[in-house]
């Protein structure tokens, strides 16, 4: 795996980075050696902020933690990422290598083991999507009061999406294509 580590806001240093590397060594065996994870560590006033996006054959598992101290909020997302990978096992196991999936599965399992989730679709909405800037389709989200909004770009007439971040800024999600 391809692992990639940024600091935001601050300079880091070689052993949290070889840290992190060893931490994200044991989802090796998941994934191929073509998957790629990102690190992006952040600093704001005391808090400190780890996130790890790991892209895997289209597949895309994120985690966030925060924490005082920048190992705990690693250990955290690590422990995330795992939970992730366990809890949609069955749905991960026809894109990524299953036998290295179930021992990994195996080794973390707890005893009381949760029952396996079926999605279901409970209300399906359809709309126009009009053509807007991302300001104007965050000024509706927000008219809206909903989480998140789908709209045309009138920039790159794409479809894309704006969130409400936890922090109470924004996200604008585009669509890439897959190399």
């Amino acid at each position: 795996m391809k692992v990639t580590i940024t600091g935001r806001k601050v300079n880091l240093r070689e052993n949290f980075k070889e840290l992190a590397r060893k931490k994200l060594s044991r989802f090796d065996r998941i994934f191929n050696e073509n998957a790629s994870a990102k690190v992006v560590v952040t600093v704001e006033r005391n808090r400190q902020t780890v996130e790890i996006t790991i892209v895997s054959d289209g597949m895309i598992f994120r985690g966030e933690a925060a924490d005082p101290e920048m190992n705990n909020a690693l250990d955290q997302v690590i422990s995330v990422l795992g939970r992730q990978i366990r809890k949609n096992k069955a749905k991960l196991d026809k894109q990524i290598h299953s036998t290295a999936l179930d021992q990994y599965v195996q080794q973390y399992v707890n005893a009381t083991e949760e029952p396996e989730e079926e999605y279901k679709v409970v209300r399906t909405k359809h709309f126009i999507v009009k053509p807007m800037s991302v300001n104007e389709a965050i000024l509706q989200m927000n008219l809206l009061e909903h989480q998140f909004f789908m709209f045309r770009n009138e920039e790159t007439e794409e479809i894309n999406v704006v969130y409400r971040r936890r922090q109470g800024n924004y996200g604008l999600l585009e669509p890439e294509e897959n190399d």
